[in-house]
């Protein structure tokens, strides 16, 4: 997955207060972005409708 142009690997997604988030690695850097901001590769991941589900519910 791409973000802001540089490539990362979701190794993780947990649950924190403000909602779900990817954890993103590159080399030794890790971020946690939220699951609703991350831009999904094409073709998109296996269970790719959980996070839809999880779009329409957040965003009504």
């Amino acid at each position: 997955t791409q973000v802001l142009g540089v490539e990362v690997t979701v190794r993780r997604v947990d649950l924190t207060g403000s909602g779900i988030v990817a954890i993103c690695h590159r080399e030794r850097m890790r971020q946690a972005i939220g699951i609703l901001d991350l831009p999904l590769p094409d073709p998109p991941p296996d269970g790719v409708e959980w996070i839809e589900a999880y779009r329409h519910w957040a965003l009504g």
